[in-house]
């Protein structure tokens, strides 16, 4: 994760010390230059997650939240911790080192300047991946335009302004029960491994509502939206 961009560190470290912690402050996202390590299955899609477009990410350089303008694709945390899990915390190395991403080949923690110049250029997308597997691709395309991210953020501006809306609260909940039922007929039916979903589809509706400060319950067979304050954002 970048802390100090256009500047050169004042450290002593000039090299890497294998200290592992540039690895669990999450995975590295990928670039087009990175196509061959998914195409030849050095990386498989199932070990991947997509942030998609316009879903709020945090942003190293600038330090705060923004709409991502495509998407990004990153590998995945180790269960409950934000470890790569490419990362073996017993040796203290990648697993796949030889074979890693460009954004790990350009992280340097004592001089972030290379990944800096990278960071946001050609980043891979799934129609990089995808985009030639009929019937698959459209199903991810319907998503993306059913569950568009700037129609899931008016949906909760606009709800969070009415405080009880039921026609808004309506239009969520079809986003959200298409966003589910998606993943699992496409699992069911598709014959797709579960862990590809992430990928596939980002996360879920429901999990960005739930981030954004929107909690939703049942109570005599209705459905309730109630708002909190979400939490400070945090680097994916």
């Amino acid at each position: 994760m970048i802390r100090e961009p256009t500047k050169k560190k004042e450290t002593s470290v000039t090299g890497c010390i294998r200290c592992g912690t540039c690895c669990k402050k999450g995975g590295p996202a990928f670039h087009l230059e990175d196509k061959p390590l998914i195409e030849s299955g050095t990386i498989l899609a199932k070990h991947l997650f997509t942030i998609r477009k316009g879903e709020p990410a945090y942003d190293n350089l600038k330090g705060c939240l923004l709409p991502s303008a495509t998407d990004i694709i990153k590998i995945k945390s180790q269960k409950s911790a934000r470890t790569c899990i490419f990362y073996d915390e017993e040796s203290s190395r990648c697993k796949i080192y030889h074979k890693r991403p460009v954004e790990c080949k350009a992280l340097k923690c004592w001089d972030t300047r290379e990944i800096e110049a990278i960071y946001d250029r050609n980043r891979l997308t799934r129609q990089d991946l995808m985009g030639d597997i009929n019937g698959l691709w459209d199903l991810i395309e319907d998503h993306q335009e059913r569950c568009a991210y700037e129609t899931v953020l008016t949906l909760v501006d606009e709800i969070k302004a009415s405080k009880t809306d039921p026609l808004l609260e309506k239009k969520a909940l079809y986003i959200i029960q298409y966003d589910l039922q998606i993943r699992s007929s496409v699992i069911k039916k598709g014959n797709v491994d579960s862990h590809m979903i992430d990928f596939l589809f980002g996360r879920t509706i429901f999990d960005t509502l739930k981030s954004l400060g929107m909690n939703i319950r049942r109570k005599n067979g209705k459905h309730l939206f109630t708002t909190t304050i979400p939490s400070d954002p945090q680097p994916t």
